[in-house]
């Protein structure tokens, strides 16, 4: 695989159902202390679930969040040098860029959406 994928999101109306429905199904436990962009979720509804820290757990970390007028999606984040330029090749190839990029609030991360020919979603996560 040339670039990892990072980071997934859960967005939808109501992140404390969702948090609860895939804390329970999965236990999953999220930590709703950290920041995030408005265009991606409300502040304070956003909640950030990690692989079991000390352990050899696979997995990478999510996020669950969103709220009133966030619309339901699943998006997964791939890691980039450089988001922009990421960005600009994403519609060379055909797709139309969907969100940012956007600086993470407190983070040296920046962050878009662009969606591909069929019109998936797709995050990238680069450093700022």
């Amino acid at each position: 695989m040339g670039r990892p994928v990072v980071h997934f999101e859960i967005i939808g109306t109501d992140p404390r159902r969702l948090r609860g429905y895939y804390g329970e199904l999965f236990g999953w436990e999220f930590d709703l202390g950290g920041p995030v962009a408005a265009s991606v979720s409300g502040q304070g509804a956003y909640g950030f679930t990690e692989p079991a820290a000390g352990t050899d757990a696979p997995g990478i970390p999510g996020g669950i969040g969103g709220g009133t007028g966030y619309g339901p999606h699943v998006v997964f984040y791939v890691g980039v040098p450089d988001v922009e330029a990421a960005l600009r090749e994403a519609e060379r190839l055909g797709g139309r860029r969907a969100m940012g990029p956007e600086r993470a609030p407190g983070r040296d991360l920046v962050v878009a959406h662009f969606t591909d020919p069929e019109g998936n979603l797709v995050g990238l996560a680069g450093p700022a």
